[in-house]
């Protein structure tokens, strides 16, 4: 960590960026599940869920993975679905609730440090959520803890920013019009496990075993690059909080010249951007 990075204000920073943007999240669902549902089935398959299973999900944000987690282990099964933002949560709920989901429960609760008991999980995961966490070796640290002997944790992250352009040159274009500096090794981010091997070295290193990893290659799809610029500043709360800084008009600038900038990737039959994703697991 530097020496001025609060793990405290990013947390609560994050929270509220989550309180805000939940419902735009959860509008968004079909694009998100087309685009992230080849990275939850990768997830649950790595995880090994079987019927009867218990799974705790970190950072679970509008339900997924934890949904269909809760699919897969079925009615015998329990999925606890965890975020620090009640917001977002509650979507989660409603989901589970139209699918009639009964074994699934939502908890605010802060994913590095869960208040769950010690070995009372089968299934650990965290898609796109633990990569945010100021503290991710001890996050991890704490999965291992409430997981049961034989117990798994899949989590999920962006690989590199040349492989996930459509996210990384937003970044860059807010980065350069809010004269923020370059981001510092080590920080919480979206792409902070995502560096060859980064995964792997955090989970052994949190004691895990059976280490494995799975680059998962997939296409984020929308009408037009207009509409990528809109989802992203609708749904992804980082970005507008680095521009927070900046004049309104200043804001509707940087977004004009990102939606100008990603159709780079506009086709004949709409937008298409390749995402890569690393899902990495571990037994306990």
């Amino acid at each position: 960590m530097t020496q001025d990075f609060d793990p405290g204000a990013f947390k609560e920073s994050t929270r509220q960026q989550w309180q805000n943007a939940a419902a735009a999240w959860y509008r968004w669902t079909p694009t998100l599940q087309a685009w992230l549902g080849p990275v939850t089935n990768a997830m649950l398959e790595m995880a090994r869920l079987q019927p009867g299973d218990r799974v705790l999900d970190l950072a679970a944000g509008a339900g997924e993975p934890s949904l269909s987690a809760a699919e897969r282990v079925g009615p015998s099964g329990h999925v606890l679905a965890t975020d620090i933002s009640s917001n977002i949560l509650e979507f989660a709920a409603l989901t589970a609730k139209e699918r009639g989901l009964s074994n699934f429960e939502t908890r605010v609760m802060d994913g590095e440090n869960p208040d769950v008991a010690d070995e009372s999980f089968d299934a650990v995961l965290s898609r796109l959520g633990l990569i945010y966490f100021p503290d991710r070796k001890g996050a991890l640290r704490a999965a291992k803890r409430v997981l049961r002997s034989g117990g798994r944790v899949a989590i999920a992250s962006f690989t590199t920013p040349d492989q996930n352009r459509f996210f990384s040159i937003p970044i860059s274009i807010i980065r350069r019009r809010a004269q923020l500096a370059p981001p510092t090794p080590g920080l919480p981010g979206p792409f902070s496990l995502g560096a060859p091997g980064v995964m792997e070295e955090m989970l052994s290193a949190a004691g895990f075993g059976d280490v494995s990893s799975q680059l998962v290659p997939t296409q984020l799809r929308l009408a037009s690059a207009a509409e990528c610029a809109r989802f992203e500043r609708e749904s992804f709360g980082a970005l507008q909080q680095m521009l927070a800084s900046l004049p309104v008009d200043e804001q509707e600038a940087a977004w004009a010249e990102i939606a100008h900038e990603l159709g780079a990737f506009q086709t004949d039959a709409g937008f298409a951007a390749g995402a890569e994703l690393i899902v990495g697991a571990g037994t306990r």
